[in-house]
């Protein structure tokens, strides 16, 4: 069994800084992908940033340049470093990741970016 515990979510002002931190436990392999996604009110869930074995770094094109993720090996932690926030950041945040045809979800952890 495999389980993610988000961190770091609150509150903000826009233009500031928060850093998501997703811990892993349980019987865990070496993941292929693990990343973070973002659900913003009323819309769909959407990738953040991906960070993959042999592929490297994504990021959607919102957070470019403002966002980094980084892990500390492929069994996590999985750190996502969100610099000059917007508004529009907001949303619930979930890390998950993945090996094969499996993958694993975390329960979501609250990001709310205030003008």
């Amino acid at each position: 069994q495999v389980q993610l515990v988000e961190s770091g979510g609150g509150m903000v002002q826009a233009g500031g800084s928060l850093r998501l931190s997703c811990v892993i436990s349980g019987i865990i392999p070496s993941f292929d992908t693990m990343g973070w996604y973002r659900r913003p009110p009323g819309k769909q869930r959407e990738m953040v940033a991906t960070i993959s074995t042999g592929v490297g770094t994504r990021y959607g094109d919102s957070v470019k340049g403002r966002f980094t993720i980084s892990r500390g090996s492929a069994r996590g932690p999985v750190i996502l470093q969100m610099n000059s926030l917007e508004p529009n950041d907001t949303g619930v945040y979930y890390c998950s990741v993945g090996y094969g045809v499996n993958d694993y979800w975390g329960q979501g952890i609250l990001v709310t970016v205030s003008s």
